[in-house]
């Protein structure tokens, strides 16, 4: 398995990759220790409720969604934030289609082929 990315990922030169029912992502750049994620929701599209050891850190580009994680669920829109500790489960449903950028710390192994 490769273990780290090209120095540039271009929007345009990458393929968008399908990984549930209206939501699409990109892999943007990574190393063992860090993984940067562009992720696509159309409205309705649910991010299934799931856990990973990895931390995790999400910037809400566009749109708004319904996040759940550790016991709290918020509404969130463009700007916002949110950080998802180790080990909780979290997930979310897109209210408004919608962007999201996620960081990763290691990296997601399983999100490589």
């Amino acid at each position: 398995m490769k273990t780290r990315s090209a120095n540039f990922q271009i929007e345009s030169e990458m393929a968008w990759e399908k990984v549930g029912e209206g939501i699409e992502r990109q892999i943007m750049g990574y190393d063992g220790q860090l993984m940067l994620v562009k992720v696509k929701f159309e409205k309705g599209a649910v991010g299934m409720a799931h856990e990973h050891y990895h931390s995790q850190a999400t910037f809400i580009v566009s749109g708004v969604f319904e996040f759940h994680t550790d016991g709290e669920k918020r509404v969130v829109s463009a700007g916002d934030g949110i950080y998802f500790a180790p080990d909780v489960l979290h997930g979310c449903t897109c209210l408004e289609p919608g962007v999201l950028i996620d960081t990763f710390s290691p990296m997601r192994a399983d999100f490589l082929k």
